[in-house]
């Protein structure tokens, strides 16, 4: 079994100035190589969550270890380092005229040798398929591609997890399957942790782990199929179904019998064809 790479012990947050919680008493543990979606309607804590976790946020009470570190003022920034944060908005973490410049930024603040440097920044464009747009401007960019530049920025430094608080939220779902696929090839190449917060129900399908929140609290973990199956329990919460659950209850509701457990969109075609070729 793989150790844990973040624990959240009875963490609370408020907001200066608001009167409710953010968050309330979360536990949360995250494992080493893990891909964890984190979904839940707003305000229900999931970015408060995301911020706390890269120690933006400090809880009001609770403790947060990240690597079997208390993040502290004295851990902090070993903390960032090892927490990679890609946000909603590619064009608020640009700073660079060119897209290889705007990957260097973060590593020649961290002080990286220029030579290891460069072979740095192809390789993260290189994994994100940006090689050929490195030189440029990001603004010229489509949202799939900024998006994707802005996760060729922090692989480049190298973290052990990385963090999308509403990475794909913004793109059309061209940009939105770009992003998918180039996270998923790196997570499979560095054996990275990968923690999602999304709204896109069937962005959080690709993950091992998904955490439903709501109203600052963890209301229920666990596998894909798991969560899914909650069906009604999901959408009483403010929150949508995979497109393969809509499609099965669909067929179910014309007397279908489908199987119980979860089926992707393969596995449900799978099914399907199988099912009409036996008729």
């Amino acid at each position: 079994m793989k150790s844990p790479i973040i624990k959240l012990k009875d963490i609370s947050f408020q907001y200066q100035g608001v009167e409710s919680f953010a968050l309330t008493n979360v536990n949360l543990t995250i494992n080493k190589g893990e891909w964890v979606a984190l979904i839940g309607p707003n305000g229900s804590g999931k970015s408060t969550l995301a911020k706390i976790m890269n120690g933006l946020l400090v809880p009001e009470s609770g403790k947060v270890f990240i690597n079997g570190k208390l993040l502290d003022e004295e851990t902090v920034w070993e903390a960032r380092r090892s927490v990679g944060m890609v946000f909603q908005n590619p064009d608020n973490q640009f700073v660079g005229a060119t897209v290889e410049d705007d990957v260097a930024f973060g590593l020649e603040n961290n002080g990286v040798e220029r030579l290891e440097m460069i072979q740095r920044v192809n390789e993260a464009l290189q994994q994100v398929r940006m090689s050929d747009h490195k030189q440029k401007e990001p603004a010229r960019l489509s949202g799939g591609q900024k998006q994707r530049v802005a996760l060729a920025s922090v692989i480049a430094l190298r973290p052990d997890v990385i963090l999308l608080d509403e990475a794909t939220a913004m793109l059309d779902p061209l940009g939105r399957e770009e992003v998918i696929e180039a996270i998923e090839k790196v997570k499979e190449q560095h054996d990275l942790t990968v923690i999602s917060i999304t709204h896109d129900i069937d962005e959080a399908s690709k993950a091992d782990r998904i955490i439903v929140m709501k109203d600052g609290e963890k209301k229920s973990e666990g596998v894909p199929a798991d969560i899914f199956n909650l069906g009604k329990g999901l959408i009483d919460m403010g929150l949508d179904l995979p497109f393969t659950q809509k499609l099965k209850h669909a067929l179910m509701e014309r007397g279908i019998d489908i199987p119980d457990e979860y089926l992707d969109e393969e596995a449900l075609l799978q099914w399907i064809i199988q099912s009409y070729l036996t008729m």
